[in-house]
């Protein structure tokens, strides 16, 4: 068994802790408050991601360090890159091998199916700030300074998902009690939903096994469906009515920005919402055999762990 040290504590820190305590490894979970899931061979420990010195001493005899870490949407350009550079010094100062939890930002607007060897083009600033982030991390891996990798997914659903998901609470919610689910986005494009159990399980192998550094990959991930498909499943597994979607209009998500550094972020990645905006992840799931958890399954899960949520 080894010692895996994850940073961020949020919907991928956690599940990912969880799961690799459960494999039988040691796991230490880094954040600024010290907070993680508290659950048998998981440690806790209280620091600033951005201190590099910090950070290296918690990762001494590592074999992995993961970057689950997730800063304010808003402050990405400011917060990033310090997080970023003291991930790189300490993986290369303890030999772990760097396992960045990335996105979909990178690429951009795009006419098809996204896969890894499209360029990281993006235009936007939330973008570029991840694209510089893989390009340092594989500029030191090819100079042999560390070992990396980085897995992609896209908008995140599943048990233990944050309020931030379009597709949780708000959307959950009154798909499951009947009434009209607003969203901000055109409810009949499809669009690509990558399940968080999925996430931990594809970060944990892609850290461990050889076959993974070096190149980003995609996490496994369901063929796509619209928000309105995705809406009608939730309903017949959840036994609710036939669901009602509407589209929130973009002069309303406009102008709720005006008061809202998330919402007003949001107009930098409408392209996603707007347009087919589908993951191609057969690359992972034909090297490692590991196929993305059935859709139904996965909204099973996803609808059982809410209704627990609101009850307790």
């Amino acid at each position: 068994m080894g010692k895996h040290v994850i940073v961020g504590a949020g919907q991928i820190g956690s599940q990912l802790a969880e799961l690799l305590a459960g494999k039988g490894h040691e796991v230490v979970v880094v954040t600024r408050s010290g907070s993680g899931p508290a659950v048998p061979r998981v440690s806790r420990v209280k620091a600033d991601a951005r201190d590099a010195a910090r950070l290296t001493r918690v990762a001494a005899g590592a074999d992995a360090l993961y970057n689950c870490a997730n800063p304010p949407y808003h402050r990405w350009p400011q917060d990033w890159p310090p997080i970023a550079n003291a991930l790189l010094a300490a993986a290369e100062a303890s030999g772990a091998v760097l396992a960045i939890m990335g996105n979909l930002y990178g690429y951009g607007p795009v006419d098809r199916p996204m896969t890894e060897d499209l360029p990281l083009a993006s235009a936007g600033t939330k973008g570029r700030v991840r694209a510089r982030m893989w390009a340092d991390a594989l500029a030191a891996h090819k100079a042999g300074r560390l070992r990396a990798t980085e897995l992609r997914g896209s908008d995140f659903f599943g048990p233990g998902m944050t309020d931030q998901s379009i597709f949780g609470d708000r959307f959950l919610a009154p798909v499951l009690a009947g009434r009209t689910a607003r969203i901000p986005a055109d409810p009949d494009q499809p669009h690509s939903l990558t399940y968080l159990p999925d996430v931990a399980r594809a970060l944990a192998t892609a850290a461990t096994d050889e076959r993974a550094w070096g190149r980003p990959w995609h996490v496994p991930t369901s063929p796509a469906l619209t928000i309105r498909q995705m809406a009608e499943r939730v309903a017949a597994l959840g036994g609710a009515p036939s669901p009602r979607v509407a589209a929130v209009p973009h002069w309303m998500m406009r102008a709720a920005g005006l008061f809202s550094p998330l919402l007003r972020e949001l107009e930098e990645t409408r392209y996603q919402f707007v347009r087919p905006f589908v993951v191609d992840s057969s690359a992972f799931e034909t090297t490692f055999g590991v196929p993305p958890t059935p859709m139904d399954e996965a909204l099973k899960e996803t609808i059982a762990w809410w209704r627990d949520a609101k009850a307790a």
